[in-house]
């Protein structure tokens, strides 16, 4: 008996759109007489069902059953019968995802006749559309040279406030599939209150010479914590003299921000972390930990700050570590975990769409692999193995669009820049090399661009995630600047764009590029950068710190000072000198 199979013409390629939550079935149109089991792939790697969480076979039909769709699934499926791959149906899965807003200031207080910005951000699949209500009534009609909308809407001008422009704004932000909406209030008064000294909206800079608290908008040192000055709770010097040495002076690697309330750092030679409180800006205990902690890393979901400890300067016994409930500041207690030879660790982001993240990844000392752990039970989960890709995995970047891992692999002198490989998280499968693009990956905060430094070429390339999960090459620019570190700022013309800003290894440039048109342009003599021998605590020997959702100013540190970047305007702000080896920075936001 002959199998006869048959795909219709006009189904060879179906699209389904799909809002995030909800669940779907993708139906194989393949039929015929003895038709054999139906195979599914997804992104060309076979599904096998008893290894996936959400992804289903059940049902007489072959059809395909996911129970519960977020934006990872978005992507290509295919089906086809086993043994007769050459007739295929392609599945093209879109997702949909209902608006989300945050809206800067929540309230702020002005005197007559200065301006006012209201901002808002949305986010959403498509792209919201965003309107705007004062005292529940839409201010369209009331648009004028004194009252604006900039960024499509994400920013509300008022050029010279009056007393009647106090009220109630209202951001509202709608896609075809939801609606969302926040407020931000204005008050005009005489004496616009000038409330206690806020500690927020500061960039915190850990330097040779203890803490800065700079204010950027005025270029202002708002406190200065000295290496003399005491912990809180043992009454121990912040940073304790060093014998032989004639001047004390602090050592510091890495730092994170724990809520807007606390910031965690480490102190590499003292082999421990120090907790800031904000609110008060003291140092309020210290934690000892494993010896030379050289990274933190604050797990949003879990409230956990995740600490990795090298041993010694040639890594020769490295650790990670765990601390607990990092938001409660109190009484901070520190948790071992059980692996081993942790080379680096990675742990995705959050951003406003993805507020939870399961699962971290461990790379291991030249090892072909990457591990992947549970962040709540501290446990190991799987290995995701790239011997056939002769790949060692660097650093790793994550986007929730079509859920892929972008993997660096490292250098061997002899080879040139090996690909990126791409990983897809719903079959922690490697899917293949990201074609020819090499260097660091990074991603935006809306998971929509992966910008890609390749540091010892100058080449970065720029890709673009699209709503169907494909990744496309937009622009790939030719730069002299070898990149030491990169970071996105949202742009204020345009809403759900950016610029990133990159520095060098070595020179004294900073390159910007605003995303939407590959324009590039750089800011000249930002003076010498830190010396990678006198950093070898990352290869981010010139970090680039934005502030935020936002913010509008960027920090960048040079050997012995501190450089503030209008992210608006692209202009530099101001220099800050006396400020040596300021390279652990973290911005805190409204308290």
């Amino acid at each position: 008996e002959v199998v006869q199979l048959s795909l219709p013409e006009d189904q060879k390629v179906s699209v389904t759109t799909i809002t995030v939550g909800l669940s779907t079935v993708l139906t194989c149109s393949i039929h015929g007489a003895l038709r054999p089991p139906i195979i599914w792939k997804r992104n060309g790697v076979i599904l096998n069902f008893l290894d996936l969480e959400d992804i289903n076979d059940f049902g007489e039909d072959d059809s395909l059953y996911i129970t519960k769709v977020t934006t990872i699934h978005m992507g290509n499926y295919t089906c086809h019968a086993y043994g007769y791959e050459e007739l295929y149906q392609t599945h093209i899965l879109q997702v949909n995802v209902p608006p989300v807003i945050r809206v800067y200031p929540e309230t702020q207080a002005q005197e007559p006749g200065v301006s006012a910005s209201l901002r808002c951000h949305a986010e959403g699949i498509p792209n919201p559309r965003i309107t705007w209500l004062k005292n529940g009534i839409d201010i369209m009609p009331k648009l004028s040279k004194q009252l604006t909308l900039l960024a499509n809407g994400s920013e509300l001008h008022i050029s010279s406030v009056r007393y009647e422009d106090t009220g109630a704004y209202t951001c509202i932000a709608k896609n075809e599939v939801g609606v969302d909406e926040d407020i931000s209030s204005l008050f005009i008064e005489d004496s616009a209150r000038k409330t206690r000294l806020s500690v927020g909206n500061m960039f915190y800079v850990f330097s040779d010479d203890g803490i800065t608290v700079l204010q950027p908008n005025e270029c202002e040192i708002r406190r200065h914590i000295g290496p003399e000055e005491r912990i809180f709770t043992s009454y121990e010097e912040l940073c304790p003299r060093v014998e032989g040495e004639s001047t004390q002076s602090c050592l510091w690697a890495s730092a994170v921000n724990v809520r807007d309330k606390y910031i965690y750092v480490t102190q590499p030679k003292q082999n421990r972390v120090m907790i800031i409180d904000i609110q008060t800006q003291k140092a309020i205990q210290s934690l000892d930990v494993d010896p030379l902690p050289t990274k933190l890393h604050y797990d949003k979901s879990h409230d956990q700050v995740w600490v990795l400890s090298w041993g010694d300067m040639r890594k020769s016994s490295p650790t990670l570590q765990v601390i607990p409930e990092a938001s409660a500041g109190e009484d901070q207690h520190v948790i071992r975990t059980p692996f081993e030879g942790v080379d680096d660790f990675f742990i995705p982001p959050t951003n406003l769409i993805i507020n939870h993240v399961r699962f971290g990844f461990i790379f291991n000392k030249s090892k072909p692999a990457v591990h992947k752990f549970d962040l709540e039970t501290v446990t190991p989960i799987k290995t995701i193995n790239f011997k056939n890709h002769s790949c060692v995995p660097q650093t790793m970047a994550y986007t929730h669009l079509g859920g892929y891992f972008f993997v660096q692999c490292r250098r061997n002198r002899s080879v040139a820049a090996l690909p990126q490989l791409v990983i897809d998280s719903v079959t922690d499968t490697v899917i293949g090399p990201n074609s020819d693009v090499s260097g660091t990956p990074y991603i935006s905060p809306d998971g929509r661009y992966l910008v890609s430094a390749d540091e010892v070429s100058g080449r970065i390339k720029v890709q673009t995630l699209t709503v169907r999960g494909e990744i496309k090459l937009i622009y790939d620019l030719q730069t002299n600047i070898h990149v030491s570190d990169l970071t996105f700022q949202p742009s204020f013309t345009e809403g759900n764009q950016y610029y990133i800003y990159a520095t060098s290894h070595l020179q004294t440039d900073v390159l910007f590029v605003e995303l939407s048109t590959g324009k590039m342009n750089v800011l000249k003599n930002l003076k010498d950068p830190i010396t990678s021998k006198d950093w070898p605590w990352s290869n981010y020997n010139r970090i680039m710190k934005d502030s935020g959702l936002f913010g509008q100013y960027l920090i960048t540190p040079a050997k012995e000072s501190l450089f503030v970047i209008n992210g608006r305007q692209n202009t530099l702000r101001c220099e800050v000198s006396g400020i040596r080896r300021g390279n652990t920075v973290v911005w805190v936001g409204e308290v």
